[in-house]
């Protein structure tokens, strides 16, 4: 299976915040890029993931 030649440009969720246009990711140039990746976005995710699990519990 071929990879795709076009990569996807990530954004800083945290710069990009308020602003009109997204603000591209510094990767290893940010403090919250760990291993790369984004360890905001790992931290929305996981929360994320951690309400659905409750909702589910809960029969919402």
């Amino acid at each position: 299976m071929n990879k795709p030649t076009n990569k996807q440009i990530p954004y800083c969720p945290l710069m990009s915040a308020g602003n009109d246009l997204p603000v591209v990711c510094a990767q290893e140039r940010c403090a919250w890029y760990v291993k790369q990746s984004c360890s905001v976005y790992l931290l929305a995710y996981d929360a994320a993931m951690n309400i659905k699990e409750k909702q589910a519990k809960k029969g919402v």
